[in-house]
C-alpha cells in the first residue's frame, strides 16, 4: 500500500513542481498580462461613462439651441454607440489584441450583419432621411405607415408615437418615409369639415343662415376666412349642406364638437328638422 501511494503523489508532485517552476519563470508575464486586463476593464467601465456623458452634453447643448426634441435623440443615440465602439477598440487593444484586426473584423462583421439586418440598416437610412428633411418635428400630431399619433421620438431604428388615448406605437422608419406622411401640427389653421342633414320639406336659405349665424358667435372661428356652407347631397333622406369654417390647429377638436352642438341647437330653435333614415311602407287591398 505504501508503494501504491508513492506511485500516485511523484507525478503529483512533479506537476506541482513545474507549474512552480513555470510561474516563478513568467511571473512578470502574468503580473502584466493581469495588469492589461483590469486597465482594459477600466477603460471600458470608465469609457462607457463617458461616452454618456459626452452624448448628454451634446443633447444638452443642442436643446440650448432649441433644436427639435426628436432630432436631439436621434443625435445622441448616434454619438453614444459611436463612441461606446471606440472604447471597446481601445479595450481590445490594451489586452494585446491589433486594433487594425479588430477594425477588419468588425468591418466584416457588419457587412455579414447588414445582409443579415437589411431591414435595420434600411431603418436607419430612413432615420437620417427624416432628421435630414424634417417632414415632422417632436409633438406634431402625425398619420404614418397607418398610425396616427403625437411624435414623442425619432431613434435610430424606429419612430415613437403617442395616440390620444395615450398607448406608445413604435413605427420603423423604414415605414414611415416609405408610406405617404400626414402631419396635421404644420400649418397654424386647419380647417373643420361638418355634414349637417335637413329635411326636404326645410327652407334651404334660411338653413344656411342659421347654421352661418350660429358659426360666426364662436370667437375661436376664424373671421378672415370665409365660411363655406353649401347643398352637397340630394341623399335617401336628408338634403345634406357641407359645413366648413377654419380655426386655429390648437382649437380644432373643441371647435369641431362645439359647432356641431350649436348648428344642432340653432337648427332645433327655428324649426328646422335633422331627419332620421326612415321608409314608407305601403299596402294595397286585393279583393277576391
Amino acid at each position: 500500500m505504501a508503494g501504491e501511494s508513492t506511485g500516485i503523489e511523484a507525478p503529483l508532485v512533479d506537476g506541482l513542481s513545474q507549474a512552480q517552476t513555470w510561474l516563478t519563470n513568467n511571473s512578470d508575464l502574468l503580473v502584466q498580462y493581469g495588469v492589461n486586463i483590469i486597465s482594459a476593464v477600466l477603460i471600458l467601465f470608465i469609457g462607457n461613462i463617458v461616452a454618456k456623458m459626452v452624448a448628454n452634453s451634446v443633447a444638452k447643448v443642442l436643446g440650448k439651441k432649441k433644436m427639435d426634441k426628436a432630432v436631439v435623440e436621434f443625435i445622441h443615440g448616434i454619438v453614444r454607440y459611436t463612441l461606446f465602439v471606440i472604447v471597446l477598440i481601445a479595450a481590445l487593444s490594451r489586452i494585446g489584441v491589433q486594433t487594425a484586426s479588430v477594425v477588419a473584423v468588425i468591418g466584416a462583421a457588419g457587412l455579414a450583419i447588414g445582409l443579415a439586418l437589411q431591414g435595420s440598416l434600411s431603418n436607419f437610412a430612413a432615420g437620417v432621411l427624416i432628421v435630414g428633411f424634417r417632414p415632422f418635428k417632436s409633438g406634431d400630431y402625425v398619420e404614418v405607415g397607418g398610425v396616427a399619433g403625437s411624435v414623442e421620438a425619432i431613434q435610430i431604428f424606429q419612430t415613437v408615437l403617442k395616440t390620444p388615448d395615450n398607448k406608445m406605437v413604435v413605427v420603423p422608419n423604414s415605414g414611415v418615409i416609405g408610406s405617404p406622411i400626414t402631419n396635421y401640427s404644420r400649418h397654424d389653421t386647419r380647417r373643420v369639415d361638418l355634414t349637417i342633414g335637413v329635411s326636404y320639406s326645410s327652407d334651404l336659405k334660411l338653413t344656411k343662415k342659421v347654421i352661418q349665424e350660429a358659426l360666426e358667435k364662436d370667437e375661436r372661428i376664424l373671421k378672415d376666412h370665409d365660411i363655406t356652407i353649401g347643398v352637397v347631397a340630394l341623399a335617401d333622406s336628408s338634403v345634406n349642406f357641407v359645413v366648413r369654417p377654419w380655426c386655429k390647429t390648437a382649437d380644432y377638436w373643441d371647435v369641431y364638437f362645439d359647432s356641431n352642438q350649436a348648428i344642432k341647437e340653432a337648427l332645433d330653435a327655428n324649426g328646422i328638422e335633422i331627419p332620421f333614415p326612415q321608409m314608407d311602407v305601403h299596402l294595397n287591398k286585393v279583393e277576391a
